[in-house]
């Protein structure tokens, strides 16, 4: 749902790239949209100021969810359509080769185009966490200009959850991710936020798992963690 419209556009893949980053197409109007910002760029919708909210997404094993979420329900693979739609079979080459398409700037040395980064996308709070720095599960506390920001992760499933920090200082608790401390005690880490000792509540931040080259492509500027 898009403010200013009675209905919600559904999306489909265009087959264009721009900077080596895929646009979508709304099948409402045909327009297209570049994914990474989620704004229309060409077609009918250009120019009021449209933009898709950034949700918080996490890329995780299913072992992991399913453990965390036992009464999840799953979208069937059976689609109706011929394309086999199984993990990693589209674009699956893609995924496994250090080369981009078509080729794009990036610039500095410190990553790789397809290096993964975690994006924090809220609002004019922008920065990326190469995913390198998550290696064997990790709590990083930073902050984004005034916003501070805890961030829980674990490179090996690609996960990465973002929550306001509150200016408290956590750490991990040795038995894994599913829960942090301060000097208050235990936090629970739930999907929608870390939940204290007291009944405290630190919200989840919208952002999710990227490649190098299109953060850097589309967010010229923005900080990089350890930059």
């Amino acid at each position: 749902m898009v403010e200013g419209f009675s209905r919600p556009f559904t999306f489909g893949s265009s087959g264009f790239l721009y900077r080596s980053n895929k646009l979508m197409y709304d099948r409402q109007t045909h327009s297209l949209w570049n994914q990474f910002l989620g704004r229309p760029v060409v077609g009918s919708l250009t120019g009021p100021g449209l933009e898709l909210k950034i949700r918080p997404v996490a890329i995780t094993s299913w072992q992991e969810w399913r453990r965390r979420h036992p009464d999840t329900k799953v979208l069937s693979l059976d689609t109706g359509y011929e394309r086999d739609y199984a993990p990693g079979r589209p674009y699956g080459a893609y995924f496994d080769s250090p080369d981009l398409m078509f080729p794009a700037r990036v610039p500095g040395t410190r990553l790789k185009p397809k290096d993964y980064v975690f994006a924090l996308r809220f609002g004019e709070h922008e920065k990326a966490w190469p995913l390198s720095a998550f290696k064997g599960g990790k709590v990083i506390n930073d902050t984004v200009g005034a916003l501070h920001v805890v961030l829980i992760g674990d490179a090996a499933t690609r996960t990465v959850r973002a929550y306001r920090g509150g200016g408290r200082d956590f750490s991990a608790v040795a038995a894994g991710l599913d829960e942090i401390e301060d000097e208050s005690g235990r936090w629970r880490v739930a999907e929608d936020a870390v939940k204290g000792p007291g009944g405290e509540r630190l919200a989840r931040l919208p952002g999710h798992i990227a490649y190098y080259f299109a953060w850097s492509g589309f967010k010229t500027g923005a900080p990089l963690y350890g930059d």
